[in-house]
C-alpha cells in the first residue's frame, strides 16, 4: 500500500513540475473520483424520480410530454453511464502509469486539456486529425 499524497485544496499541476508526478496523479485521481462520484448521486436522484413519478395522467398532451421528459432523462443517464466507464479507464491508466500520454503518439497530453477533459486519450492534435478522418469517411 503506497502512502497517500498530500495535495493543498489550491493545488493545480503546473507545467514547470515534472510531467505525471505523484501529486498529479493524485490531482487527477481525485478530480476524476469526485466526477464519478456526483454522476452516481446524479443517477440515483434521477431513479428515485422516475420511480415517484410513475402515475397515471388522464390528459394525453401531459401524458405524452412527461414521456419525452423520462425518455430524454434516461438518454442523459445513458450517456453517464458510458461517462463513468470513460472515468474508470482513467484512472485505471492512472494505476497503470499511463495516464495523460496520448494513445496514438505517446506524448504527454497537455496539463490545460486533461484538466477541462480528465477522460482525454488523446492530445489536442492527434483528437484533431482523429476527428478528420472521421469525418472524411463520414462524407463517404
Amino acid at each position: 500500500m503506497k502512502a497517500e499524497t498530500f495535495l493543498s485544496d489550491d493545488y493545480r499541476p503546473a507545467e514547470d513540475e515534472p510531467f505525471m508526478n505523484e501529486r498529479q496523479l493524485e490531482y487527477f485521481r481525485r478530480k476524476l473520483w469526485t466526477w464519478k462520484d456526483e454522476i452516481l448521486e446524479d443517477s440515483r436522484e434521477t431513479i428515485e424520480g422516475l420511480q415517484d413519478s410513475t402515475r397515471n395522467i388522464p390528459d394525453v398532451a401531459d401524458r405524452a410530454s412527461e414521456e419525452t421528459d423520462r425518455a430524454l432523462e434516461l438518454r442523459t443517464r445513458d450517456r453517464q453511464r458510458k461517462l463513468v466507464a470513460k472515468i474508470d479507464a482513467a484512472l485505471r491508466r492512472i494505476d497503470e502509469g499511463e495516464y495523460g500520454y496520448c494513445e496514438v503518439t505517446g506524448e504527454p497530453i497537455s496539463l490545460k486539456r486533461l484538466d477541462a477533459r480528465p477522460i482525454a486519450t488523446m492530445s489536442l492534435e492527434a483528437q484533431e486529425r482523429h476527428e478528420r478522418r472521421e469525418k472524411v469517411h463520414r462524407d463517404d
